[in-house]
């Protein structure tokens, strides 16, 4: 068996450190933190080393869902006769929930770490709808079976080849709409970037 990390315990990076002392800032601004509260807690989010680290300066400061850094991406994606998104800098499990009836679920995963290079979507579906925004480099396969159920994909998001991480949707449900989009890749005009000026390479 494969050990992964619990996402607390990953290892943050410099953007993390910079997402979590943003929040801070506007904190101390408001007037929910004090002048040394907020000194404190900038000393410490560039002492962390883990994401767990850094998630505890901010807990009292936001909802969990305007959180710099969401560590609950085992819980499920929950959109009946609702909408619900995960979105931002969040933990993707290698096998994430996501129930969609009548309702929308958006998965933006272009900031998100992936735990694993194959992500398992288990989508259950009925007359609702699954949108994932995936960063370029990511391919997505969609399997299971959904009857009467649109499936709307990108090519850039699904080409052979088109990237080591993949994500599988495993749809079980009947109606509905699963929607996949993906970044472009530049588009290039006698060899040049569009847009970059003549002579350049």
């Amino acid at each position: 068996m494969t050990y992964r990390p619990a996402p607390r315990d990953l290892r943050a990076s410099d953007s993390d450190r910079e997402r979590v002392i943003a929040l801070l800032g506007e904190a101390a601004a408001d007037g929910r933190l004090t002048p040394d509260e907020h000194t404190e807690r900038v000393e410490g989010a560039y002492r962390a080393r883990t994401l767990g680290e850094l998630a505890g300066l901010t807990t009292d400061l936001a909802a969990p869902s305007d959180q710099p850094i969401r560590l609950d991406g085992r819980r499920a994606v929950t959109g009946v006769f609702s909408r619900d998104a995960r979105a931002g800098r969040w933990v993707v499990p290698e096998y994430l929930p996501v129930l969609a009836i009548f309702g929308d679920v958006q998965l933006d995963l272009r900031e998100a770490i992936l735990t694993s290079n194959r992500t398992v979507v288990n989508a259950t579906l009925l007359a609702g709808t699954i949108h994932l925004v995936v960063p370029e480099g990511v391919l997505v396969e969609t399997t299971g079976t959904a009857v009467l159920t649109r499936k709307r994909i990108d090519r850039w998001a699904r080409e052979p080849g088109h990237g080591q991480a993949v994500i599988e949707v495993r749809t079980a449900g009947f109606g509905g709409t699963i929607r996949v989009t993906s970044p472009r890749p530049p588009r290039r005009l006698g060899g040049l970037h569009r847009g970059s000026p003549p002579g350049s390479r």
